[in-house]
């Protein structure tokens, strides 16, 4: 394995990705982009990740922000209890380590939302400590330059390559081989689909590449098929208002604004009677059609309908909003994003 630190740097030093939190590297900002890379695409956190920080420029800010403008900026990234435990860490940030992020990997990992990976990268790409950070495409990588049928879900895996990472980090140049190991697992070790073999610098010394199988790695366990749940949305509309309330503290999209909804697929007669039981009175109801939207481990197949009702109806547990308002001051999951685009779009 020490084999591959050269090639591997060269190659890294060539062909980095330009990418903000790049350009300028601190604790802060290497963190941010870290938690906001979890279950997300680099090219949908670019705009995100310039935005939060134009916003939050530093620990104080993230600790000091109302939690609404907290989750409207992470709006669309998914996963809000990222959002929420970067918060909490900013506050132990300012409590405990003076506004800065500590440079210990023992004491990264006390902070909330930073596990092992997550410390590993803060660690060796901000501070240049000798610290692994093993992702998914870093075992990627692992697996299929020693042809290692392991199950990578398993942590034990995981937890065995970060030993066998840790044992080969190039004195001085940690964030660099981290880094390294990740964007060559993201640009051409990739997943889904064939490997970019002929673009890699570790190609000779690939295992899986000299047998001429490299799809067959990495092995991971199928995943449990998603639950599927039926929902039916309301567009609650009175005097060109919308109806939108607050979820619940905890659980699926928790403290976060929607769209009334409830279990099963009800036709339009019950969705008149669904809105009123929110002690509304129905005037008109129009269907808006089927949606779906998937979460890690629940899937929603939604049903809609524009329900119109009386003047100065009040609604149990809904606020009444000016759809103008939506873009910028309620954090709204991307789950209803399909019967709020009228009022999303541009002018809308």
């Amino acid at each position: 394995m020490e084999e591959i630190v050269e090639p591997l740097l060269g190659w890294y030093a060539e062909n980095a990705r330009d990418l903000p939190w790049r350009r300028e590297v601190t604790p802060y900002r290497v963190w941010i982009s870290e938690i906001m890379l979890q279950q997300t695409r680099v090219e949908a956190v670019k705009g995100y990740f310039a935005r939060f920080i134009g916003a939050l420029p530093g620990p104080a800010e993230l600790a000091a922000v109302d939690e609404r403008e907290l989750l409207k900026l992470w709006e669309g990234l998914g996963y809000y209890s990222r959002a929420r435990n970067l918060q909490k860490a900013a506050r132990v940030i300012m409590e405990t380590y003076g506004g800065e992020l500590p440079a210990s990997h023992e004491e990264l990992l006390t902070l909330p939302g930073v596990g092992p990976y997550t410390a590993g990268a803060v660690a060796s790409i901000a501070f240049g400590l000798p610290e692994p950070a093993v992702d998914g495409n870093v075992l990627r990588v692992l697996s299929r330059l020693t042809a290692d049928n392991s199950d990578i879900a398993d942590p034990a895996v995981k937890r065995a390559a970060e030993r066998t990472v840790r044992g080969i980090i190039p004195a001085g140049r940690a964030g660099a081989f981290n880094q390294a190991l990740m964007e060559l697992g993201a640009t051409v070790c990739a997943p889904n689909g064939p490997p970019a073999c002929g673009r890699c610098p570790l190609a000779g010394l690939c295992a899986a590449h000299a047998a001429g199988n490299e799809t067959a790695y990495p092995v991971k366990a199928a995943k449990k098929a998603r639950r599927v749940e039926e929902r039916t949305v309301l567009l609650l509309v009175r005097d060109e208002l919308l109806a939108l309330r607050r979820r619940p503290a905890k659980g699926l999209l928790a403290g976060l604004w929607e769209l009334p909804n409830l279990p099963g697929a009800l036709d339009g007669a019950g969705a008149v009677e669904a809105a009123r039981t929110l002690g509304l009175a129905p005037l008109r109801v129009e269907p808006l059609g089927p949606a779906k939207h998937i979460f890690t481990h629940i899937e929603w197949h939604m049903t809609g309908y524009r329900v119109t009702v009386e003047e100065a109806q009040a609604g149990e547990g809904l606020e009444w909003i000016d759809p103008r308002g939506l873009r910028e001051d309620y954090p709204l999951p991307s789950a209803f994003s399909a019967y709020l685009a009228p009022y999303l779009a541009p002018g809308g």
